[in-house]
């Protein structure tokens, strides 16, 4: 299968009737081009915890930091759904699927599940459907840069997502990668060479060992590419981390389910908290680390 009837068929992907509408509402109020839906929900099917959502705007390209991020509550039919939101233009993310951008985020995250759950018209699909195959020509040369001369294609995948994971501010367990391949399996069987094909990269295969027909040039102008962005990416990631407490849409209300999920604490979003999170925080850990005391006393008793 191509890779263009892979990222059809997979951005196609049918989701649950509350998420979609989830996602028209947000489309329609932000005037987007597309919304798409990824993460651990779209692959379980469930409406619990927080849905992942980016939505794509119109408009030039954005200069500076992106995407902007907001948390939604919306009650639905006597249900909370719960979302997180990355918005930014379709024209940002379809330069940083191309990587020609500093940032790894979108390439690594969209060679991975998404469904596009809402757009605008069949402009807009198109648009959305290209940016998608270009995240996973994007991986595919690095994966084949810093993986083995020859190998599986978990091999290049893993090689892939051990060196974005280290490039990143991130804290994920040991194994990670291999938790996205184990759980996404179709997803990525046969996955590699169609992108390989669309890009132009010859190869050759006996049974399920691939071998990249690249140069040592070749593989060096990928490598040179990816150490630059290897050496911004926990800068990137700080500054992004300092945006956002000052422009994180929703960020208490965020803070506070998390909160009442792990710990069973409820704490109250005041008009200040709302308004001055940061601000907020110490007094909230104060109050949670008294609310888990009194707990440890009753558990004595």
């Amino acid at each position: 299968m191509s890779l263009r009837s892979r990222v059809h068929a997979a951005l196609s992907r049918q989701v649950d009737l509350a998420v979609g509408a989830f996602a028209a509402r947000l489309g329609q109020e932000k005037d987007a081009q597309a919304v798409l839906f990824y993460g651990s929900n779209l692959r379980t099917g469930s409406r619990e915890g927080v849905l992942d959502f980016y939505v794509l705007t119109g408009g030039e390209a954005e200069i500076g930091l992106w995407p902007t991020v907001s948390y939604r509550e919306w009650d639905h039919e006597g249900e909370t759904l719960r979302a997180k939101i990355a918005t930014m233009t379709l024209a940002k993310f379809a330069q940083a699927a191309r990587g020609e951008t500093i940032d790894t985020t979108i390439w690594a995250r969209f060679v991975q599940p998404s469904a596009l759950v809402w757009q605008r018209d069949a402009a807009a699909r198109l648009q959305v459907s290209a940016a998608i195959e270009a995240a996973a020509i994007t991986a595919a040369r690095l994966a084949i840069a810093v993986g083995p001369d020859s190998g599986t294609e978990e091999d290049y995948w893993r090689a892939l997502f051990q060196a974005t994971y280290r490039a990143e501010l991130r804290v994920e367990k040991p194994g990670r990668e291999d938790s996205i391949l184990s759980l996404n399996a179709k997803h990525f069987d046969g996955l590699l060479p169609a992108a390989l094909n669309a890009a132009g990269i010859p190869y050759g295969r006996e049974g399920d060992k691939l071998t990249p027909r690249i140069t040592v040039g070749e593989r060096k102008l990928v490598r040179r590419w990816w150490n630059r962005r290897r050496r911004l990416g926990k800068p990137l990631n700080v500054a992004r981390l300092a945006r956002a407490t000052r422009t994180f849409d929703g960020a208490a209300r965020y803070a506070a389910w998390k909160v009442e999920r792990h710990t069973g604490t409820k704490i109250e979003v005041t008009p200040f908290r709302e308004k001055h999170p940061v601000l907020a925080a110490p007094a909230v850990a104060f109050r949670l680390w008294r609310a888990q005391r009194s707990a440890r006393r009753r558990n004595r008793d």
